[in-house]
């Protein structure tokens, strides 16, 4: 009995051993897979990691650009707030010189009348003196033919 007992025991150890080896294997198997499957979720993880630090740094890039655009649009606008001004200022001098100039040109046109109408006056007042120095050098010619 001995004999017989120790061959089924070697059986059911062969088994057992067997029944071992496989659920071992099959639990790697199944490791294996997970771990196949982590390692492309990984692969994934890396590669959108990547093309989001890609992303992230064009983002940085058009931000810095339009940070600059941003501010030299600013200078600008600056700039052309201040030539503005100055062309206001300009603008209201150049009115004020223009409106000087007007009343300038209105008070030498009055005093243009007013010098046309001394001169028709002594033209006037030269045309009787001549009339009358007409009339004495007739008179004296009268009386020197006389």
């Amino acid at each position: 009995m001995k004999q017989r007992f120790l061959p089924v025991l070697n059986l059911i150890g062969c088994l057992a051993l067997t029944g071992l080896v496989v659920t071992q294997w099959r639990r790697e198997r199944s490791l294996d897979g997970a771990l196949a499957d982590l390692k492309s979720q990984l692969a994934a993880q890396i590669h959108q990691a990547d093309e989001d630090a890609k992303r992230r740094t064009a983002f940085e890039r058009d931000i810095a650009v339009l940070k600059e655009s941003l501010e030299a649009t600013q200078k600008a606008a600056e700039s052309a707030a201040r030539e503005l001004e100055s062309k206001q200022r300009e603008i209201t001098a150049l009115q004020a010189e223009n409106t000087a100039a007007r009343e300038q040109i209105a008070a030498w046109e009055t005093a243009v009348k007013q010098r046309d109408e001394r001169i028709r006056e002594m033209e006037d007042q030269l045309t009787k003196t001549r009339a009358k120095l007409d009339e004495a050098v007739a008179r004296l010619k009268e009386a020197a033919a006389r």
